[in-house]
């Protein structure tokens, strides 16, 4: 059954210079317990098409379309429904703990607040949750350390404590956007799983934004590529591993460093992201593309199947793209 239903999802800002077309036509859905992985570079419309779904964008942003989540549109809701929303049933984690933790206050003060704002607990019950919620996330010594500042945490404490703030309302839909970004390695490798097994464990789903393919991979059920504001290819994540059939998703494929790979420069895709203020008429990545078509710097593509739960949007007949 699907929790979240996005149609024609799209995102616009207006600018001092002209309007921004940061997310075009984008459909989507996710079902109950799974987790999508949304990808693509910096600035192809992944974080804005969130934000336009639950109401977080900026004030010279407008969001068109529908969002039905739960069979309810949610879609331009005034901020006291939309807040209840995104309190009770939608959380979301940031890319930077530091800047969303408050530095001046302990994570004691900033826990309890959500629960005796949105569910009327008593302090002390509110403080018994947050400790909970500090145990499930796997922070040493929770009893003690909720009473510290935020800068007495490491970047992936901090990261826990987000993830805990966000699960303590129980909601059935969690937003992770870039939430492996600042830290190592090893530390984004326990997040990941982190938040797979919280996952199983409070039976959520999970949209994941990230531009790191090696995040997505064994972490997802689901997974869309964007570019330019548009899905490029979406399907099932290891249908699309094994499989990428468009140039992008190949690009993006091939860019990622492989332990085994003896080349001593990695693989990159040549070119720039488009000027969403004059967006291309046609397909978006035309310009970057080894294999465009006269119609592809004219006509939009449109997403066409693949396989089953496999679709992408590219003229060119995928047998000629190797």
């Amino acid at each position: 059954m699907s929790l979240l239903d996005v149609k024609n999802l799209k995102v616009e800002f207006e600018t001092a210079d002209g309007v921004v077309s940061a997310v075009n036509n984008v459909n989507f859905s996710i079902d109950e317990g799974k987790i999508l992985a949304i990808v693509g570079e910096s600035g192809s419309g992944k974080s804005q098409t969130v934000f336009g779904m639950t109401g977080l964008l900026d004030h010279n942003g407008k969001a068109t379309g529908s969002v039905m989540f739960e069979g309810e549109e949610i879609l331009n809701l005034s901020n006291e429904k939309l807040n209840q929303i995104r309190a009770e049933k939608i959380a979301m984690i940031f890319q930077d703990p530091m800047t969303s933790l408050n530095p001046y206050v302990r994570v004691s003060e900033q826990m309890t607040e959500v629960l005796i704002h949105h569910q009327g607990l008593s302090k002390s019950d509110a403080l018994k949750q947050s400790i909970s919620m500090l145990d499930a996330v796997r922070i040493p010594d929770a009893v003690n350390r909720i009473r510290m500042y935020p800068h007495e945490f490491s970047g992936g404490m901090r990261q826990r404590v987000m993830i805990a703030m966000s699960l303590l309302c129980r909601p059935k839909l969690l937003i992770a956007d870039e939430p492996t970004t600042a830290l190592d390695v090893t530390v984004q490798a326990q997040i990941m799983k982190l938040l797979a097994d919280l996952q199983k464990d409070f039976g959520m789903s999970i949209i994941l934004i990230t531009h790191d393919l090696g995040v997505v991979a064994g972490s997802s059920d689901d997974m869309l590529v964007m570019y330019g504001g548009e899905i490029m290819e979406i399907g099932k994540t290891e249908d699309i591993y094994s499989s990428p059939t468009h140039p992008y998703t190949q690009g993006l494929m091939s860019a990622v460093p492989r332990l085994n790979d003896s080349e001593e420069r990695l693989t990159t895709i040549p070119g720039n992201p488009p000027n969403m203020m004059k967006a291309p008429e046609g397909c978006p990545f035309a310009p970057r593309c080894n294999y465009t078509l006269d119609k592809c710097n004219s006509d939009s593509p449109v997403l066409a199947k693949v396989s089953d739960n496999h679709f992408r949007a590219c003229h060119v007949a995928k047998e000629k793209i190797s």
